[in-house]
């Protein structure tokens, strides 16, 4: 047994080989430096304290001159020299996972396992004889049996399945093409210098492909500042794709150039197809030809060019930005819907490819009408008289809203305004709009419980059945869009928003942004998705966006009017007419200009502002019919919590009963 001693231990260590620490009878320990498993030739210490070293971790030096890290030595260390926040942790930059015990550490920031730093000091210095009887794995053989899940080669990183490749028995991940990459090399886009392989320790992003790889080694020029992916050297000389019908060539450039593909600047290395007078990236040869994405119901094409009159609008439904239409993107003929290529991939959880064998399936696109049959139509060729799958009685068309007085519509819960379908029998209206509702939606913006984007679920119109929005949160029993699939519902005001409109509160058109920080102009609430203005500060939570532009109040004879400004600068009128607090003059409000009423919007709206009072509710263990009410002046006790019925409530609708429940008692 050879003794010494050793760094970061207090006593002498003993080196044991197989035989002799098989037979210290210790079992299976750990390597107090590196945390991995002993095995021989290791150290252990002559005091039993517990403490072993493989012979190569004891061995380390405690600064390494790494070939792949000129200007500094990397410092072996017994911790991290970082203050972590709590879930934070150190990373080795090239295995890509934790480290616990000894590192090397260098004040570029790179951090590196004992193993990993000698490891790539010794491909550095060709000395490669841990790999001598290593086997070999055909990347062909390995993409046939889940070769897809082994991870990436840490030099390159790479699919490790992509090239032959080490077995993983070695311990590293690792192409046998990486383990003899040249330490220096000259290349057509960098001509000024010569290129060393070597860790990107200032974290540059590759001249050519412009991607900043976190992990692995890059060919660099310190001189010049610039990295470059490995994979990035030597490209393919041509590509095919089944998205387009000829080949491409590779075509080096000295000079930057517009991707006819994407729109968006190219380095270095382009791909061309002659016959088409195309040049495109390397990594837009295989762009989706078709996709579904979550903004839009329809598929989007991808092209080339558009010639400019196909379109009203040429900007980005995801930007709002112009779209170049000399250069690719993703289009919509239908609708008018564009959207810049880079910006319908931006978010690989929002959109799905439309393989080739599903190019054609159009079997959702068929709407269904909901007015199920047609009795009588006037001269104009409208329907006045009707059958409804949603009404037992027959419907009949009108446009004389005085005779009703302010009554809501069934379907939508706002009040009757312009045509509407009534029913002479009960008490049933529908816009003439909610009558004509197709029974069966496509809807965007929605991904169910999934992860990523599947395409999109068929919603089913439905009535008869309280539900909470998914996007407005209301609690309504109008009609809604059901998901066939997640069971979720939306109302018909949300299911129909689109990702730019026109409110009566703003001169500018509305835009939609997922990713907008900012304040709500409308009730002033912090937000992080906005309808906003691209020409002011001006933007709207979506509460605000489908807030109720006239309602009823008991406060007040006449409907409310949402108001979106001051009516005057006197002090003494900035209050709310129902709870008497004062209001900001700077957030909307209800108002009543034949009575100067104004109140919160709060205060009228209430929490239950779309559910319609009178109509039935059947889900309750009663055995009568109940209805929705809110009882004004008087407020009966509610036979569930003896408290005063002052808000909605449910009331039985037979005569002689006096049951009546709070809705939140009751539900």
């Amino acid at each position: 047994m050879e003794e010494l001693k050793n760094y970061g231990h207090q006593h002498p260590l003993l080196m044991l080989n197989e035989e002799q620490l098989i037979g210290n009878g210790n079992g299976v320990v750990d390597c107090s430096r590196c945390g991995e498993k002993v095995s021989a030739p290791c150290f252990i210490c002559v005091e039993c304290c517990g403490f072993y070293l493989h012979k190569t971790c004891a061995e380390a030096p405690l600064e390494l001159n790494h070939p792949f890290h000129r200007h500094h030595p990397l410092l072996l260390l017994q911790n991290p020299p970082y203050t972590f926040e709590p879930g934070t942790r150190c990373i080795c930059d090239f295995c890509n996972e934790t480290c616990e015990k000894f590192i090397y550490h260098c004040s570029c920031g790179l951090d590196f396992h004992i193993k990993c730093a000698l490891f790539t000091f010794n491909i550095a210095e060709r000395n490669l004889k841990e790999l001598e009887h290593v086997a070999l794995e055909d990347p062909s053989f390995s993409s046939k049996n889940g070769g897809g899940n082994l991870g990436k080669c840490f030099v390159c990183w790479e699919p490790l399945a992509m090239y032959t490749y080490f077995s993983l028995d070695c311990g590293f991940n690792l192409h046998k093409k990486c383990a003899e990459l040249p330490p220096k090399m000259g290349h057509v886009c960098h001509r000024k210098h010569p290129l060393l392989l070597q860790f990107n320790s200032e974290r540059l992003s590759c001249k050519i492909c412009q991607v900043t790889p976190d992990r692995g080694l890059v060919y660099g020029c310190s001189t010049c500042n610039l990295a470059i992916h490995i994979d990035c050297l030597s490209p393919l000389p041509v590509i095919e794709d089944k998205s387009h019908q000829h080949p491409f060539t590779l075509f080096w450039r000295q000079i930057p150039f517009i991707c006819d593909a994407c729109g968006t600047e190219g380095h270095h290395v382009a791909y061309a197809c002659c016959t088409c007078s195309i040049m495109v990236h390397k990594e837009c040869i295989s762009l989706p030809r078709i996709m579904q994405h979550a903004w839009h119901n329809h598929r989007v094409f991808h092209t080339y060019f558009i010639h400019k009159e196909y379109f009203r609008s040429l900007n980005c439904i995801w930007c709002y930005k112009v779209v170049d239409t000399e250069h690719g993107s993703y289009f919509c003929a239908d609708c008018n819907v564009i959207f810049h290529v880079n910006c319908a991939l931006k978010e690989k959880e929002w959109y799905c490819i439309v393989t080739q064998e599903n190019e054609d399936d159009k079997s959702l696109d068929i709407p269904v009408n909901s007015i199920t049959k047609v009795l009588e139509r006037n001269d104009a060729g409208e329907a006045t008289l009707i059958e409804h799958c949603k009404h037992k009685h027959y419907l009949m068309l009108s446009d004389k809203i005085s005779e009703h007085g302010d009554k809501c519509c069934d379907g939508c819960l706002l009040l009757i305004s312009a045509k509407f379908y009534h029913c002479l029998r009960c008490d049933f209206f529908l816009h003439k709009s909610c009558a004509e509702l197709s029974k069966i939606e496509l809807i965007f913006y929605h991904r169910c419980d999934e992860e990523h984007f599947a395409g999109l679920k068929p919603f089913i119109l439905t009535s008869d059945c309280m539900f909470e929005c998914e996007l407005c949160t209301y609690l309504s029993n109008g009609f809604s869009y059901k998901c066939n699939e997640c069971g979720i519902h939306r109302c018909v005001r949300c299911v129909f928003l689109q990702f730019e409109l026109k409110i009566p509160g703003h001169k500018h058109p509305l835009l939609f942004y997922y990713d907008y920080k900012g304040q709500c102009s409308g009730c002033g609430t912090d937000i992080n998705k906005a309808y906003r203005c691209k020409d002011s500060n001006f933007g709207l939570c979506l509460y605000c966006v489908v807030r109720l532009t006239r309602v009823g109040h008991n406060c007040d004879d006449h409907p409310l009017k949402l108001t979106y400004h001051k009516i005057n600068d006197y002090e003494k009128y900035h209050y709310c007419d129902i709870c008497e607090e004062k209001r900001d003059p700077k957030y909307w409000f209800y108002h009543c200009e034949t009575c100067d009423t104004s109140a919160h919007v709060d205060c009228v709206l209430g929490k239950y502002p779309l559910i319609k009072l009178g109509s039935t509710y059947n889900e309750r263990d009663h055995p009568h019919p109940l209805t929705f009410a809110k009882k004004f002046p008087y407020y009966p006790k509610c036979v569930e919590c003896g408290e005063p019925c002052e808000d909605l409530s449910l009331e039985c609708a037979e005569p002689g009963c006096n049951y009546i429940v709070h809705w939140k008692c009751g539900k």
